[in-house]
């Protein structure tokens, strides 16, 4: 079992002695379900990249923005769960924060959320 609430600010000092600005982890990691806990300094941008199939966040310390192609971005602040659009995305770091993102890299027929 991971107490996250315990690692928060271990990965917020790894995410501001970095000289990129990040520290991540993959915490979890299920058949196509990854958990990955990101620290962000706060300025740090993350270039627009793709979604995956299905994908989460949800942001335990700090608030972050996401701009989603020509949509207005989206202010995302602790204790906030942000379902990802299927479009290209950037990720900015508003505050220094510490964030969860849930994948599910592949999605079946069947499957649920379509």
């Amino acid at each position: 079992m991971i107490d996250l609430a315990s690692i928060v600010e271990d990965y917020l000092v790894e995410a501001r002695a970095a000289p990129n600005g990040r520290h991540a982890k993959l915490v979890a990691h299920d058949g196509e379900l990854r958990q990955t806990v990101i620290a962000l300094r706060k300025g740090t941008r993350l270039a627009e990249h793709n979604s995956p199939p299905a994908a989460t966040i949800v942001v335990f310390e700090g608030r972050l923005q996401i701009e989603c192609g020509q949509n207005a971005p989206e202010e995302i602040q602790e204790g906030k769960l942000w379902v990802l659009t299927h479009e290209r995305h950037a990720v900015t770091a508003l505050t220094d924060c510490v964030f969860m993102l849930t994948t599910v890299t592949s999605v079946g027929e069947g499957s649920h959320g379509g």
